[in-house]
């Protein structure tokens, strides 16, 4: 069962990974679109705002049931609910950016707008973006063994930690390890990135020192 869920960290870490990917880039353009381009802003956020009011299992679970369970089905179920949180961020940290000097002179003295974002504005929101990943990845985790867990991710044939736990659960009071490995596991990896994107909050963002404000 050890060797099992060992196996199963490979889907686990693949959805992760995917969807951080995903959601990045996707969450990127729309974040720098809506916080650079104002005549599009309350366009495009109300929009995000409306993907955001459905609540992300359900979203995912209702996807996976009309298309089928199949690997791009579930990092695409994922990433939907994951993909207007990136872009609050991202354009939150570009309204901020777009009012510094620098990025003022570069319009004034006649910059492209591409030369702008490129050298400007992504570089100052790389931070926000990278802490924001980490926490992506491990909600896309979270997600995806919730929804293997309930017979709508992975096949059973496939290991993963969600199906993983929930043949455990019928064994729990005999065999409480089928359950344990994989929910240890589970629990250690969303640790580490939760930890990780902490680390890079502190490192990135000066304004931080042992996570409290200087």
């Amino acid at each position: 069962m050890f060797a099992r869920a060992l196996v199963g960290t490979r889907v686990s870490l693949s959805v992760g990974i995917a969807v951080a990917v995903l959601t990045t880039l996707i969450g990127v353009c729309i974040g720098v679109i809506a916080g650079y381009f104002r005549s599009v802003d309350k366009i495009v956020m109300r929009a995000m705002d409306a993907v955001m009011a459905i609540p992300a299992i359900l979203l995912a679970i209702a996807l996976v049931a009309l298309i089928g369970a199949s690997p791009i089905v579930i990092v695409t179920a994922i990433s939907l609910p994951e993909i207007p949180r990136m872009a609050r961020v991202v354009r939150a940290s570009v309204l901020s950016l777009r009012e510094r000097v620098y990025v003022e002179a570069a319009i004034t003295c006649g910059g492209r707008t591409v030369t702008i974002l490129h050298r400007h504005i992504l570089p100052g929101a790389a931070g926000p973006i990278m802490v924001q990943s980490t926490y992506v990845f491990a909600s896309a985790m979270i997600l995806e063994s919730i929804l293997s867990f309930l017979g709508a991710g992975t096949p059973p044939d496939v290991p993963s930690w969600g199906n993983m736990m929930s043949e455990g659960r019928q064994f729990l009071q005999i065999a409480p390890w089928i359950l344990g490995f994989p929910a240890l596991m589970l629990a250690m990896t969303v640790l580490a990135a939760n930890l990780l994107g902490d680390a890079l909050r502190d490192l990135l963002d000066p304004s931080f020192a042992g996570g409290e404000m200087r």
